[in-house]
């Protein structure tokens, strides 16, 4: 059964969704429980241990933080993230906890969230385990989580459930060529398959939800382009977005000709800058790739789209929700997990899903979409995941403008064929989940291999 579109597409906070989004739903889950429970008057501390990759790059990732969020009941969708940095200073001068928003217990920064480097959980590499004490130093509750990409998170011994609906959906599948199936059975576009499969998840319009995620969107672009200054970290990496759009404005305004990819790096770098620095983002499907999908909707809607209003806003949405069957093939058959298949699974799929999406608005047929979507992770196989110090920022940031401009021309050599070729989609998903199941641990969000050894941080 396909995930839903917003399993795909959540509102959250940077600079990660498997290290901050993720790890702040399993805290508050674990808050909430505690609550539920009523073992709130029985915990006089809580402890945080994270193993694997959430270990490693936890710090970076800022893993830490989010998981104090979520022990105070902050959730990633409602967050402020202009509020965060007060929230820490406030834990970390007073050593209390409001836990769950309600009762204050001692919390050691340094004691009480513990990152063990060396051990990795054998379920997943991004695991975590809340636990909670009574005043003797009992155990009261104690659960373990694992992050398993794109924000969505699995308690131990429960497996991950696409988001059901009350009735069947009208056009279910689990591959790319069943999908192709029931277009050309029900004559339809993928982008019709998808919307009708989550009215049928829920009362609500779906298209409202999608005006939302684009708004976010928008606004992520338009607060990176306006911000300055430097990313927070040790790589004291300098914002580019701003001077980029000045310089390309000033061009434009000489009446100089500005070549429409420029255009894509400059949305794709703000909103990537805004991830590192713990915006509020769109996973899309993760944080790591949040740009890519962005700037190549943007591009459609500044270059290629017709100007009337609903002709654009339906534009969006046929976008956005052709992206999500595509993502959700990946997340079913394959993973969007850095740490488990390498950054082919962030970047990869969202420039895969990109690709989808423009071919599609576009005017492409659905085996010309599935193409586009093929060539582009195609191209994005073996792609290592090795950020410097665990920061989101080098190579993330970058490599987020090449999977947008990878994208829109994996469209264009899509619409220039027939929609015949010789690797399937779904070929190429399983050969990315074998190349990132191949791939040594040092290369998949570990921090261990790669630029992350090879370039001094500071």
């Amino acid at each position: 059964m396909p995930h839903s579109i917003f399993e795909l597409f959540k509102v959250g906070v940077g600079p990660s969704s498997s290290h901050t989004v993720g790890p702040m739903a399993a805290a508050a889950g674990f808050a909430t429980f505690l609550t539920e429970q009523k073992l709130l008057e029985q915990t006089f501390k809580v402890k945080v241990d994270l193993y694997g990759s959430l270990a490693l790059t936890g710090l970076g990732h800022a893993t830490d933080i989010a998981c104090v969020m979520g022990l105070m009941g902050e959730l990633p969708e409602t967050i402020e993230a202009d509020d965060i940095p007060t929230m820490v200073s406030m834990v970390k001068g007073s050593r209390d906890l409001p836990l769950a928003g309600q009762r204050f217990v001692p919390f050691d920064w340094s004691q009480d969230i513990v990152f063990h480097n060396d051990t990795f959980l054998p379920e997943h590499p991004n695991g975590m385990t809340c636990t909670a004490y009574d005043l003797k130093g009992n155990v009261v509750a104690e659960k373990t989580y694992f992050s398993i990409g794109g924000g969505a998170i699995v308690a131990k011994g429960l497996t991950e459930q696409a988001t059901t609906s009350t009735s069947p959906l009208p056009y279910p599948f689990s591959s790319g060529n069943k999908l192709l199936a029931l277009c050309k059975k029900h004559q339809l576009t993928i982008a019709e398959i998808m919307l009708a499969n989550e009215q049928a998840r829920s009362t609500e319009d779906p298209q409202i939800g999608l005006d939302h995620i684009w708004s976010v969107m928008d606004q992520c672009i338009e607060r990176g382009i306006a911000q300055t200054g430097v990313l927070p970290g040790s790589l004291k990496l300098k914002r580019r977005a701003n001077k980029i759009s000045v310089d390309l404005s000033a061009r434009k305004k000489r009446g100089e000709q500005v070549d429409s990819q420029e255009w894509v790096n400059l949305y794709a770098m703000a909103v990537n800058e805004e991830n590192a620095a713990g915006g509020k983002v769109v996973t899309a499907p993760t944080n790591g790739a949040a740009g890519v999908i962005p700037a190549v909707l943007a591009y459609y809607i500044h270059f290629t789209a017709h100007k009337e209003q609903d002709c654009v806003q339906t534009g969006i949405h046929h976008f956005l929700a052709t992206a999500a069957a595509i993502g959700s093939l990946y997340k079913a058959n394959a993973s969007i997990s850095a740490a488990e298949v390498g950054c082919q699974g962030e970047i990869g799929v969202a420039c895969s899903m990109a690709a989808a999406g423009l071919t599609e608005v576009l005017g492409g047929t659905p085996e010309q979409v599935e193409n586009a979507a093929e060539i582009a992770m195609e191209h994005n196989l073996g792609l290592t995941c090795d950020p410097i110090d665990g920061l989101v920022q080098v190579p993330c940031i970058e490599r987020n403008t090449m999977g947008a401009v990878k994208a829109i021309n994996a469209c264009r050599l899509a619409l220039s064929g027939d929609g015949s070729h010789h690797v399937s989609l779904d070929d190429v998903v399983k050969t990315m989940h074998q190349t990132g199941l191949d791939m040594m641990n040092h290369y998949k969000e570990t921090s261990l291999g790669g630029l992350a050894i090879n370039v001094t941080a500071c």
